[in-house]
């Protein structure tokens, strides 16, 4: 019974930390949230590759690979400001989102990316 009690209380004990190492430190927000959050001063940071960012992004987003981010090369990206972070689908920015925010960047992630975008883009 000791045994059981035990055993159980370290399954607790091992979700309870799952569950804290899971939480987000960074926002999540909709393909139309955006224009509000450039509005507060966000900038937009795309993080798909060069060849694709050149094949259209939004107007005045600047470019940074996950894979420079996952390399932790972060030049270019200044700390005291504030970024919308989007990809082609979604992934590669909850990648991102989640690499800068560990440095302690001020994050917004796009849960959908440039496929559903529908504003203005530029080449």
């Amino acid at each position: 019974m000791k045994k059981t009690l035990v055993v159980l209380f370290i399954m607790a004990l091992m979700l309870v930390l799952a569950a804290c190492g899971s939480e987000e430190s960074y926002e999540t927000i909709d393909m139309d949230e955006i224009e509000a959050k450039v509005q507060e001063g966000y900038k937009v940071l795309d993080v798909r590759e060069p060849n694709e960012y050149a094949g259209g992004h939004i107007v005045g987003a600047a470019n940074k690979p996950l894979s420079e981010l996952q390399s932790s090369n972060f030049e270019g990206i200044d700390q005291a400001s504030s970024y919308i972070v989007i990809c082609q689908s979604g992934n590669r920015s909850k990648e991102a989102s989640k690499v800068l925010a560990s440095e302690g960047y001020t994050i917004v992630n796009v849960s959908e990316g440039m496929s559903s975008w529908t504003g203005e883009i530029e080449n």
